[in-house]
Parts: C-alpha cells; structure tokens; sequence
C-alpha cells in the first residue's frame, strides 16, 4: 500500500476523533512549503531565490507580485518513471504560493532569472501606496 495513502487514511482518522481544524497548526511540519524559498533584504532592494528543480520550460511557473506580497504558481515535476521509489526527498508537485514581502515593492523594477535551477527575483522598494497585481516574466541565462 502507498504511504502516503496510509497517511492520508490515519490523518481522516485523526480529523474524526479531533475535529477538523486540528492539522491546522501542524501543517508547515507535515508538508513544507514548495518551492523553497530564500529572501533576502537590503535597504531598498529584495532578492529571492526560488528552488525550481528540473523546469524545462520557464513558462511552467507563473509569478506575480501585488504590492508586498509574492505569489508564485507552477509544477515541479522532476521526470522520473522508472522503479520503486526509494527515498524521496525533492520535494515536488503542483504549487500555489503568496508569501509576505518585508516592505512594498515597485512593480515597474522587477527582474526574474532562472538559471540552474534557481529562479532569481530582484525586487526594489516602492515609494507610493498604489497596489496592483503584476505577472513577471522570467528570462533564461544560459550557461557560458
């Protein structure tokens, strides 16, 4: 039997002698955030460094900013089809991400790079209270 089924299957059980809001608070240590991510704050410029293993094609992550908040939408499949799984570390699957940025940020001064396996995104401070919601491109470095 798959164990994440197991799992699954112990978790309803759980849910039914707890109550449904139990796993609540439990949720970032039983499923961690994907993709990864690493931010980084100067004075007036943010960077974050998205891990992205395995993307073929950049247009398989969609990443939009709204005032002080980055979301970020995609899949994270690393192809692999053949034989038992038998460690599995690398976290994967589809993802629906917004995180909190320290501080509001120009949407007019974006820049997202993606190069071994990293999706880097420089952002810079915003001035104004104007919000709106951005899609960002993502360019491809190659390797030299």
């Amino acid at each position: 039997m798959d164990p994440f089924q197991q799992m699954s299957d112990w978790k309803k059980n759980m849910d039914h002698f707890f109550g449904e809001t139990f796993w609540n608070d439990f949720e970032d240590i039983i499923k961690p955030n994907i993709p990864q991510i690493n931010m980084y704050q100067t004075d007036n410029e943010i960077l974050c460094i998205v891990n992205m293993p395995g993307l073929q094609d950049i247009n398989q992550i969609d990443i939009y900013v709204n005032y002080a908040s980055l979301e970020l939408k995609g899949n994270i499949d690393i192809e692999h089809a053949h034989g038992i799984v038998v460690k599995e570390e690398i976290l994967q699957g589809i993802f629906d991400r917004e995180i909190s940025l320290p501080f509001p940020v120009r949407a007019d001064k974006i820049d997202a790079t993606y190069k071994n396996g990293l999706v880097y995104i420089q952002l810079h401070r915003l001035i104004s209270k104007k919000s709106q919601r951005n899609k960002v491109d993502v360019r491809l470095l190659e390797d030299e």
